[in-house]
C-alpha cells in the first residue's frame, strides 16, 4: 500500500515554478530519498507533503487517503506525521524529556512518561532524560529531535536535511542511527538531501530532483550505475559530462579525439558523454592531457586532467612519475553516451 502518494503537483513562488508536475509513490515501510542541488524543489515537496506549504495543483494522498487537492484539506497536525528539521528545532528552555513529551502531552496522550522513555532507549539517550539542550552536543541534539518526531509512532517520518549542520564523523554516526532505527521500526521516512553518501547509503528509492522535476527515480545502485540523465550522472558519483560528437569509432570533445570502448554503440552526430573517473585510465594509451593536479586521498589518489574549459578527473591507484604540468595519455575504460 501507499503511505505517500503525489499526483502531478505543482508549486510556484510569484513567477518561479519551484515544482512541476511532480508525481511520486512511496510505500510502507520504505526511504525515499530526494536528493537534489539547492533550490531543485525537494524541501519545497516535503513541506507539502507535511501541509506546511500548499500545491497549486495537484493532489496529495496519505495512506490512501486524500490530504489536499486544492479544495479539501487536511492540518498538518492531523496527518498522522512527524518531522525532523535541519535546525533542530529544540525548545532551548525545556529539558530532553519535556521536549520529548511535548507532542504526546498536546494529544493528551496517557503514560507519557513510559513513551518518552521508550523514544530515548531508540536514540541511545535514556542516561540525558534531565538535561537542557545548551549541555548537548549536535548529535545529541538531533537525536533528541528524532526521538520527539518518532513517540507518536508516525505514519511516516519526514527528515529536512537533519545531518547538514553536523561534521563529517558526527554526519556518519547519525546516518547509522537512522538506518537502525528504521531497521527497528519499519517505520516509512522521506528524506531530503543534497548529500549523495548520505541518499545512496540509506535509501531504497532515490528520486533525483533538478529544477523542480524527478530526472530519476530508482535504486541507489541503478542510479548509480545507470544513471538516466547527464545530470543525474554528474550530481550522483560527480561522474565526468563531456558534450562533442560521435565520429565512427570516436568521441571528439573539445577538439580532442577519444577511442570509444569496445562495444559502444551510438549514431555519429552530437552526444553528452558520461564517463565515471574510476573508468578513466592513465598512462596506458589515448590522446595526451595536461595533468593540472593530483590529490592523495588515502585507499586512491584523484587526478585532475585539462580539456579545453572541462576537467576531467580520474580515481586510481597512484602514478608515481606523475606531476602538474606533464602531459599525460587518457582513455576510457567504460562510457555512456546520451544524444540531444
Amino acid at each position: 500500500m501507499a503511505a505517500v502518494e503525489l499526483i502531478e503537483i505543482e508549486k510556484a513562488f510569484g513567477a518561479t515554478s519551484v515544482v512541476k508536475k511532480l508525481s511520486l509513490t512511496v510505500r510502507e515501510g520504505e526511504l525515499v530519498a530526494l536528493l537534489g542541488p539547492s533550490g531543485c524543489g525537494k524541501t519545497t515537496t516535503l513541506r507539502m507533503i507535511a501541509g506546511l506549504e500548499r500545491p497549486d495543483r495537484g493532489v496529495v494522498k496519505l495512506g490512501g487517503q486524500l490530504v489536499d487537492d486544492g479544495r479539501a484539506f487536511v492540518a498538518p497536525e492531523r496527518r498522522g506525521l512527524g518531522m525532523v528539521f535541519q535546525s533542530y528545532a529544540i525548545w532551548p528552555h525545556k529539558s530532553v524529556f519535556e521536549n520529548v513529551a511535548y507532542p504526546l502531552q498536546l494529544k493528551g496522550a496517557s503514560n507519557v512518561e513510559a513513551a518518552v522513555k521508550e523514544a530515548l532507549g531508540w536514540v541511545r539517550l535514556e542516561a540525558y532524560l534531565h538535561r537542557r539542550p545548551h549541555e548537548l552536543s549536535g548529535g545529541q541534539l538531533q537525536r533528541v529531535a528524532l526521538a520527539r518526531a518518532l513517540v507518536g509512532q508516525p505514519k511516516v517520518l519526514l527528515l529536512d536535511e537533519p545531518l547538514s549542520n553536523l561534521d563529517v564523523a558526527l554526519r556518519e554516526e547519525l546516518r547509522g542511527e537512522i538506518a537502525s532505527l528504521r531497521a527497528k521500526l519499519g517505520t516509512t521516512m522521506i528524506l531530503v538531501t543534497h548529500d549523495q553518501a548520505e541518499a545512496l547509503a540509506l535509501a531504497d528509492q532515490v528520486a533525483v530532483m533538478n529544477k523542480g522535476v524527478i530526472e530519476q527515480l530508482a535504486a541507489p545502485d541503478v542510479v548509480y550505475r545507470e544513471p538516466a540523465t547527464p545530470f543525474v550522472a554528474g550530481f550522483v558519483g560527480g561522474a565526468n559530462v563531456l558534450v562533442g560528437e560521435v565520429q565512427g569509432t570516436s568521441f571528439i570533445s573539445e577538439g580532442v579525439s577519444f577511442a570509444l570502448p569496445a562495444g559502444t554503440v551510438a549514431p555519429p552526430g552530437p552526444h553528452t558523454l558520461v564517463v565515471r573517473s574510476e573508468d578513466v585510465v592513465l598512462g596506458a594509451e589515448g590522446p595526451l592531457l595536461p595533468l593540472q593536479a593530483r590529490l592523495f586521498m588515502g585507499s586512491a589518489t584523484e587526478y585532475r586532467l585539462g580539456l579545453g574549459d572541462s576537467v576531467v578527473r580520474a580515481v586510481g591507484s597512484a602514478l608515481s612519475h606523475a606531476r602538474p604540468g606533464q602531459l599525460t595519455p587518457v582513455s576510457f575504460r567504460s562510457v555512456r553516451l546520451y544524444a540531444p
